[in-house]
């Protein structure tokens, strides 16, 4: 296993945050072709609440599975800084056992899951507002894709152990591979052999625990397998005292998604209670912003990392100039996608809408579309870099925080329609950075002293 040790105040390497933002961008694109694949897929049997079903179980598995992403980021972070406070194969040692505890969380919080499966799915699906034919194909795929939570929270873990070392290029291998996996089986077993959503629901499964195979026998070869089985000879690693840490760390992190996850229902429920038309639209919409998101993301994994690896060394300086040059990158590429999304965006509705209705009614909303990026980049840069620092505690009252207005957004602007929904929305994303912002400065102070930002 590799471990680095940085110099304090080491100059920053801005080679360094394109070498991890890129592959992310390109694995985080990869995994968002799952739903918008999908939606395509939906969109060829050319049903509307088909393919608001697909938007039905896109949400859900957002509230099951996504929610639980606090494990990838918050292994990163805890990964990138004990790479820096650690010499030699006690970094190593130091990291595998964060990727030890993160797999045992995972698979004991899978386990809860599975055995509420039977009172938790219903109960979900109708908080999402699914009725009719949405709900039955909502059904059906959730009844199969619930099965594959072990694999998804072991793939979070690991894939966060990976993303905190900077093993980008592998992580990009097997996320691609993984999607790649997923869309053809999917195209083979929902449109080939016609089995409409449940077709979508396996190819899901199968492609999960494919991608958890491979995964784990990459991190137990050689010098990082080493590194793990003698962590795992430890008994201490498990203790509470060894666990405080991460589960403070990961706690907040669940609760803020939790928060999000909450925000992204409601719009969901919203969208629902206004047609199978306006929700499969809306679901479009989602799917994009999705993939916006991800593609955006790339530039919070940078951060994740890099402020994690400059706290971990104690380094106020490369900390700042990391946010500062992050932040930048990140305002341009979002002027790239909004002016792309602006250009493009009635193409891409007609593409994956499955009828002209739906189709007609994304293309008078596209304009929220081309705001979108520019409203939530600044909130995805400075997720990375509370994240990196374990400010978890400040990044859940920021969101807290946007989630208030937001409700609040969404009541008064309730008679604008759907241009009400979207407007609260963005409005959400940009509170979210604004909160993060203001917290900066007392943050910095505590963590580092009182040297100026």
């Amino acid at each position: 296993m590799r471990s680095r040790s940085l110099s304090l105040s080491a100059p920053i390497d801005t080679r360094a945050i394109w070498a991890i933002a890129l592959p992310a961008m390109v694995t985080n694109v990869a995994t968002a072709l799952i739903g918008v694949g999908d939606m395509w897929i939906v969109g060829r049997l050319g049903d509307a609440p088909t393919q608001g079903a697909v938007d039905i179980r896109a949400r859900l598995f957002a509230m099951l599975f996504v929610v639980m992403n606090f494990l990838k980021t918050g292994t990163t972070g805890l990964v990138a800084q004990a790479g820096t406070r650690s010499e030699g194969g006690a970094g190593g040692e130091a990291q595998a056992a964060l990727l030890l505890r993160g797999l045992v969380v995972g698979v004991t919080i899978a386990a809860l899951l599975l055995v509420l499966k039977p009172v938790l799915l219903p109960r979900l699906l109708g908080v999402l507002g699914a009725e009719g034919g949405v709900l039955g194909a909502a059904r059906i795929y959730a009844d199969i894709r619930y099965w594959s939570a072990p694999a998804v929270l072991a793939n979070f873990a690991l894939v966060g152990f990976l993303v905190g070392q900077r093993r980008m290029r592998a992580v990009l291998a097997f996320e691609v591979a993984y999607n790649l996996l997923n869309l053809a089986l999917g195209l083979f077993l929902a449109l080939g052999l016609d089995w409409g959503i449940a077709g979508i629901g396996w190819s899901s499964f199968v492609a999960e625990y494919a991608k958890l195979a491979a995964i784990a026998l990459f991190v137990l070869r050689g010098e990082t397998g080493r590194a793990i089985r003698a962590a795992a000879r430890s008994a201490s690693i498990l203790s509470l005292t060894k666990l405080r840490p991460f589960l403070s760390v990961n706690r907040d992190l669940f609760l803020r998604t939790v928060v999000l996850m909450i925000a992204l229902a409601a719009l969901t429920r919203l969208s629902a209670e206004r047609g199978p038309v306006v929700l499969a639209a809306n679901g479009i919409f989602h799917q994009l912003f999705v993939l916006m998101a991800l593609l955006l993301d790339g530039f919070e994994n940078a951060a994740q990392v890099l402020n994690g690896e400059r706290r971990g060394a104690d380094d106020r300086a490369g900390f700042t100039a990391y946010m500062r040059a992050i932040l930048w990158r990140g305002f341009a590429l979002a002027a790239c996608v909004s002016l792309a999304l602006a250009l493009f965006a009635g193409p891409l509705i007609d593409a994956f809408a499955a009828t002209p209705a739906v189709a007609e009614t994304g293309r008078s909303y596209a304009i929220w579309l081309a705001i979108m990026p520019f409203a939530g980049v600044a909130a995805f840069v400075f997720d990375g870099v509370f994240v990196g620092a374990s400010w978890t505690r400040a990044l859940l009252v920021s969101m807290i925080g946007a989630a208030a207005v937001y409700a609040l957004s969404l009541w008064l602007t309730w008679p604008l329609g759907n241009d009400g929904l979207w407007l609260s929305f963005v409005l959400f994303l940009a509170l979210r950075a604004g909160f993060q912002l203001v917290l900066v400065p007392r943050l910095l102070r505590q963590e580092f002293g009182t040297e100026r930002l």
